[in-house]
């Protein structure tokens, strides 16, 4: 069994209470669940959320809940915590919450390396930088890979250092440089074995788990892929993640 588990927590820094932020008329964790439900591989979506008002919100609107401690630290402690009570779950994809329009088919893609070869046990998804302010941006965190597409290390500076570049403009220019899209999907028992290891002095520095798991010997198999996807981490983002949600209603109603 393939089970989705979004992680959605109130107390977000940059947004308190984004789970509940409204887009459209629905709440943002409405948004994010109703998406990943599209992904044609996936058995089942639940979420994962640390606050009451939020669970119920989402039990109103359909969604399987499963309250998580408040003391869990990152996302990826909320997804282990579901993952260890689903016995017959042998895929976890770890979908962030805050992911409204996470199209089914990016799901899928990041999915598909764990079918087909069994060496994989952890994938994640990159797409090409194409616009310099997410090259500088540290909320966009920037990935390298090898030539199996494994990847060697991430960043919020921007990587690889581009020698000689002019300006970040001709650093994209000449190199393909990537961004991480922080959607995960591990074999259950490497995502369980994960979650038991302490932060590392990397994952410190750059304030990023994944690097956790390079540290600690794991390969994070990459799938590029051509799709976006929005995430919301501020007032900024919510704004511009309701503007794409009127886009869309705009271009449904003009067919």
């Amino acid at each position: 069994m393939i089970v989705g588990i979004i992680p959605a927590r109130f107390a977000s820094t940059r947004l308190m209470g984004k789970p509940l932020a409204d887009i459209g008329g629905k709440p943002l964790i409405q948004h994010t669940y109703e998406s990943a439900g599209k992904s044609k591989l996936l058995n089942k979506v639940i979420l994962a959320v640390d606050d009451k008002k939020v669970a119920q919100v989402a039990r109103d609107f359909g969604a399987e809940v499963v309250e998580t401690p408040k003391n869990l630290e990152t996302g990826s402690d909320r997804i282990a915590f579901v993952a260890k009570g689903l016995e017959e779950a042998a895929i976890i994809v770890n979908i962030q919450g805050d992911e409204p329009f996470i199209s089914g088919s990016m799901i899928d893609q990041a999915i598909e390396p764990l079918l087909f070869d069994r060496n994989v046990n952890v994938s994640t998804l990159a797409k090409k930088i194409e616009r310099v302010k997410e090259l500088n941006s540290p909320d966009v965190v920037k990935v390298v890979f090898d030539y199996n597409n494994f990847a060697m290390y991430f960043s919020r500076s921007p990587i690889p250092f581009v020698r000689g570049a002019a300006s970040g403009k001709d650093a994209i220019n000449r190199t393909e440089m990537y961004k991480h899209i922080g959607l995960y999907v591990f074999r259950k028992n490497w995502l369980l074995e994960f979650t038991r290891l302490k932060q590392t002095d990397l994952e410190k520095t750059e304030k990023l788990e994944q690097l956790r798991m390079l540290e600690n010997g794991f390969k994070i198999k990459i799938v590029v892929t051509e799709l976006e996807s929005i995430g919301v981490d501020t007032p900024e983002d919510l704004n511009r993640a309701r503007a794409y949600y009127n886009w869309l209603i705009k271009k449904k109603e003009r067919k």
